[in-house]
């Protein structure tokens, strides 16, 4: 979101996850297109511990009301954070690949049924800003 200041630290927080979403779904979609490809390595991306991080580093020295909350002004970490990628190594089957075809597809489900939920976060984020406006006119 390129306006800084007009959307909180949670919108940006839901935004960063829907581009990593958006990465890991098109790591997916390689690893199922190479699946046949001889010495192929399976290409993973692990982004929410780290993201997880990038919002507390952002968050020290803030007060909050609740535990839970993020507090204002951690978006500056957020919106440089950037998921690792790595090549799965282990579980090379005869012709060298470590694709399975099984784990792509509950890594797919997976990945697709969190997009879901951060794109309906968002949304219910953004209806409460409209709400908020249509309010103040």
């Amino acid at each position: 979101m390129p306006v800084n200041g007009l959307f909180d630290s949670t919108m940006q927080a839901l935004d960063k996850v829907l581009e990593m979403r958006s990465q890991k779904l098109q790591l997916i979609s390689s690893n199922i297109a190479n699946a046949e490809t001889p010495g192929y390595g399976a290409k993973r991306m692990d982004f929410e511990q780290d993201l997880r991080e990038a919002i507390d580093s952002g968050a020290r020295g803030r007060a909050v009301t609740h535990p839970r909350h993020i507090p204002a002004g951690s978006g500056q970490h957020i919106e440089s954070f950037q998921g690792t990628v790595y090549e799965e190594r282990a579980g090379r089957i005869g012709d060298g690949n470590t694709v399975s075809l099984d784990q792509e597809m509950v890594d797919l489900s997976e990945n697709q049924i969190k997009y879901e939920a951060a794109v309906k976060a968002l949304s219910k984020k953004m209806s409460f800003l409209k709400m908020v406006i249509q309010e103040k006119i």
